[in-house]
């Protein structure tokens, strides 16, 4: 389908979402609720909606990230920010973090900006082996090599960045027990790895933050990528940095963000969040 009609497709579909007691609304809306307190209900029931009406545009343009030919998926990033300085510094070859937050297209963000390099991307597998195979197959297409999150992952990533390669990893998935902290994000205590962090301690190593917004419907995106710095003298205070940055990002359009994903569904008193 023609870009435009997709969108418009997922707009329309997500509006009646948003009219509906699912799931799926219901994170939505309290996410919001919780992180935007400014908002009255009526700016709570607008961004839940646009928010599900993105959600799905990202879900419906999967097609392209996964099934077109590389160099006519790459055409779809019509404008850029920051990428340039983000391509010397991997074209300088002293390792570089690429940190990828669920936020506008981040399937065809990651694609994007790994292709033509020796990458590893950080993820985890879904439970379905055949979507499993599907990803890694659609991901690899420009290079790019999948790392299952765990020991032997984590062991690619740091063999990867030794050897001054490029590395992918999505910041803001709650990570497994044991290997997070809780840490602010929207003045809300979110369990947030510890793992990009701790990477970024590494002499030489530089760190990026990006995503590709969309832009008015059809128009293609914009690649936005921005360099931090996560040195911190105690790694909180790191973890704090980064998830402070990934905000930042954030609040340029709200709407883009993947609300209706469980951000804090781990509490420190271990009560129940949603």
């Amino acid at each position: 389908m023609p870009l435009p009609l997709l969108q418009g497709l997922a707009r329309a579909l997500g509006s009646l979402l948003a009219r509906l007691p699912i799931r799926a609304t219901r994170t939505t809306s309290r996410n919001v609720r919780t992180c935007f307190p400014e908002l009255d209900e009526a700016g709570v029931r607008g961004l839940t909606r646009h928010s599900l009406q993105h959600s799905l545009c990202a879900l419906f343009e999967m097609g392209r990230a996964w099934f077109w030919p590389l160099p006519r998926m790459l055409e779809l990033i019509r404008e850029s920010q920051g990428v340039d300085e983000y391509r010397r510094a991997v074209a300088a070859g002293d390792g570089v973090i690429l940190l990828a937050p669920h936020l506008g297209n981040w399937e065809l963000f990651g694609i994007s900006m790994c292709y033509g390099y020796s990458a590893h991307f950080l993820y985890m597998p879904p439970d379905e082996p055949a979507l499993d195979r599907l990803l890694l197959r659609s991901r690899a297409r420009g290079g790019l090599r999948m790392a299952a999150a765990g020991q032997a992952g984590v062991g690619k990533l740091i063999r990867a960045l030794k050897a001054g390669e490029l590395v992918g990893i999505l910041p803001d998935q709650v990570p497994a027990d044991g290997s997070g902290v809780f840490a602010p994000f929207f003045d809300q205590p979110a369990y947030t790895m510890t793992l990009a962090c701790k990477l970024a301690q590494r002499p030489g190593i530089r760190v990026f933050c990006g995503y590709a917004k969309r832009l008015p419907t059809g128009a293609g995106f914009r690649a936005v990528i921005r360099e931090l710095d996560l040195r911190r003298e105690t790694l909180d205070e790191s973890i704090t940095a980064m998830n402070q940055a990934i905000e930042e990002l954030v609040r340029e359009c709200p709407e883009q963000y993947q609300w209706e994903y469980k951000r804090f569904r781990r509490q420190p008193d271990n009560t129940e969040f949603y």
